[in-house]
């Protein structure tokens, strides 16, 4: 297959996965019928300019360089994140943050930009974030994150205790 094909498919890898190494690029590859060697790889991360960037579980993975004017890093996006967050809240595949008012956007943005393993997709109003999960174990990894700070109580402490 042609190269501007494998550009192509790598390009929708690169979007959709938390692709870390040059091997599981060309595996990722090959499992779409790409013949990619380890060398091809290497040409091809270099010709598409790929640059290697940190995900919120302190990993790396393969991503494509931003416009540098609206390009935050990893460690400015975790950062905000930080600075907004002030509680959590999961069931099932679903986790519900709550931000400051005025930084739910911002928060849900730098979420989706740092490609957390399992993360659907974002939607945020004002001051609450809804975030998509893929199962209720990735979930319950990624609301363990934003516990790091003494004030954000993990879920069951925010249940509402039946009324006996």
């Amino acid at each position: 297959m042609k190269k501007q094909e494998r550009h192509r498919i790598i390009r929708e890898l690169v979007e959709s996965e938390n692709i870390e190494t040059q091997e599981e690029l060309a595996k990722a590859l090959q499992a779409r019928g790409f013949n990619a060697t380890q060398a091809t790889v290497s040409r091809d991360i270099k010709e598409l300019m790929l640059v290697k960037v940190t995900d919120m579980r302190g990993g790396y993975r393969y991503a494509f360089p931003k416009e540098r004017h609206h390009m935050m890093s990893s460690e400015q996006m975790e950062q905000l994140i930080r600075n907004s967050v002030i509680s959590v809240r999961s069931g099932g595949n679903l986790v519900v943050l709550h931000t400051l008012p005025g930084a739910a956007q911002g928060a849900a943005y730098a979420i989706d930009s740092m490609k957390w393993r399992g993360v659907m997709g974002t939607v945020a109003g004002d001051d609450t974030i809804f975030v998509a999960i893929e199962s209720p174990e990735i979930a319950e990894e990624f609301s363990s994150y934003f516990r790091w700070r003494d004030d954000i109580e993990p879920v069951e402490k925010h249940r509402r205790r039946k009324k006996e």
